[in-house]
């Protein structure tokens, strides 16, 4: 358990907290919008390319010895990322990171599953769920210590000691399994299905940069559906496929999976632009944002082992339905919140809603692993864990591409037709439009309304009126057009930036909380009691 939690906790740390490092990062590296955003998802990417290979070479290679090579790979790009001296470097130390975390999760999981006697299998997997998932939200919030310490470099660092504790474990206390049968290695499929998710992935990832008709988007989402078909089609005639396709013929790993799917999906763009909304518009620090996640994790901690534990004696499938129903409810609530005015009033606007979405991720995580594993048979643990984890990981590139093209196109209609109304002329306007790709983060452009719009500064203390040339006194003084310090035009452009974006954030939210609800459906009509 220990060296389980231990190794996993790397992966998830580094999944979460290097989100709010990216400022202090871009400023010592140089980077870009465009590096940072592929610092991120390289991670990712190898990730979900890689992550159901991992699980099938820790059941035919045998799980210690594939979960011990993944921290070892891990620890060895985590350690080449905090010296990294450049975004090119970095963002391929990322990919070594990634790389490393598809041999080890999976890996985690499967060494609990099949090590622990059944009996105590929901409680172990909860144990698990609540510690990688408290690290997870927790994340940021070492992220943002780290971060305002000017100690980024530190993210990637705080690896090693972890690492290298759960090597010692594995290495001295930990007995070796492999799956029972003897089977040659898919390299067909194996090879199919790594192309198919990591040109489907990149495709994704491309969509907030380019929109969803560029042929960088459009091909490479084609040519991994593709891989991806070739890959069941390869699988349905293999003699050792990788995935067995029976296994979906399972209805509750089949509906297990898809509430994954769904669930996952609303809880990455609910935390994203959650704190997005938190730290961009309302004027929360990092560190703040951080904390105010601590309802939610103080949940998860107490009460994931429990619900664990009840699914292993009455079933899982009652709390696969509340939990998502509650998710749903939280993130309405959260929904609900408007500007903030000042940090205290945290306890009447966000704190509810996160913590009713917390006891129905509590409800939810421990139950939902426990499932997956326990529907099938041991020798199947690594191809389940696999399978899962990557649809969680796909998950959350379908949440940050699909949700943030969409935010992107919400805000710019919102800012757009709130613009129209201040008299800007094209040029001013289009500068205003532009910064709408940086959604929450973006800013007045410091010349908006000089020289433009109907009053123009005529340089001497006073304002021409822009139609006919002829001249409007304004009392001496300029016309604050990009100031904004007399409600002018610049006010009312960053009041439309704020707006626009707790609109977007607002209808995101709603949109994630419909997709949990479908989870809760999906449960209600796959899974049964009696089928566990």
């Amino acid at each position: 358990m220990v060296a389980a939690v231990l190794a996993s906790s790397m992966a998830f740390i580094d999944g979460t907290a290097l989100n709010v490092v990216l400022p202090s990062l871009q400023r010592a590296l140089g980077a870009n919008g465009t590096g940072l955003f592929w610092v991120l998802n390289a991670y990712l990417l190898m990730l979900a390319a890689l992550i159901l290979i991992g699980g099938v070479l820790g059941d035919r290679l045998g799980r210690k010895r594939v979960y011990m090579a993944g921290i070892i790979v891990f620890l060895l790009g985590s350690v080449a990322c905090g010296c990294s001296v450049s975004t090119t470097m970095l963002i391929v130390c990322r990919i070594v990171q990634g790389a490393g975390g598809a041999l080890m999760i999976p890996g985690s999981l499967t060494l609990l599953s099949v090590l622990i006697i059944p009996e105590e299998r929901g409680k172990a997997i909860g144990t698990w769920s609540a510690f990688t998932t408290v690290v997870t939200v927790g994340g940021p919030i070492l992220g943002g210590a780290l971060a305002d310490a000017g100690l980024w470099r530190d993210i990637f660092f705080v690896n090693v000691p972890l690492g290298l504790a759960a090597l010692v474990i594995l290495w001295a206390k930990v007995p070796e399994s492999k799956a029972e049968e003897r089977h040659s290695l898919d390299i067909g499929g194996a090879v199919a299905v790594a192309l198919g998710l990591a040109l489907g992935t990149f495709g994704c990832l491309r969509i907030p940069e380019v929109g969803g008709r560029d042929w960088t988007v459009l091909v490479p989402v084609a040519a991994g559906a593709v891989l991806l078909g070739t890959f069941v089609w390869i699988e349905k005639r293999s003699k050792d496929p990788m995935i067995p396709l029976s296994l979906f013929r399972n209805p509750v790993f089949t509906g297990v999976n898809l509430l994954t799917f769904f669930l996952y999906s609303g809880l990455s763009a609910a935390m994203l632009f959650l704190s997005l909304n938190m730290v961009q518009v309302q004027g929360y620090s990092q560190l703040e944002a951080g904390l105010s996640f601590l309802p939610f994790t103080l949940l998860l901690i107490t009460l994931s082992r429990f619900a664990g534990a009840w699914a292993d004696r009455h079933g899982p499938r009652a709390v696969l339905i509340a939990g998502p129903v509650i998710v749903g409810v939280g993130m309405i609530l959260l929904s609900l919140v408007g500007r903030v005015h000042r940090l205290s009033d945290y306890w009447f606007s966000y704190f509810p809603g996160i913590l009713v979405f917390g006891l129905g991720m509590a409800l939810t995580v421990a139950p939902l692993t426990a499932t997956v594993m326990g529907s099938v048979g041991n020798q199947f643990s690594g191809v389940a864990s696999g399978v899962n984890n990557a649809l969680s990981r796909v998950a959350s590139v379908f949440a940050n591409a699909v949700f943030g093209a969409l935010a992107v196109v919400l805000f710019t209609g919102f800012v757009g037709s709130r613009v129209d109304g201040l008299g800007l002329d094209a040029r001013d306007r289009q500068e205003v439009m532009n910064e709408t790709a940086k959604l929450g983060d973006a800013k007045v452009p410091d010349d908006v309304g000089r020289g433009s719009g109907p009053y123009a500064s005529n340089g001497e203390g006073g304002a021409t009126k822009a139609e006919g040339g002829a001249t409007k006194p304004e009392g001496g003084a300029v016309k604050a057009w990009a100031s904004g310090a007399d409600g002018g035009v610049a006010a009312e452009v960053d009041a439309a930036y704020k707006d626009g974006f707790i609109e977007v954030y607002q209808v995101i939210l709603r949109i994630a909380a419909g997709m949990a609800f479908a989870g809760a459906l999906i449960v209600a009509l796959f899974v049964k009691n009696r089928q566990i």
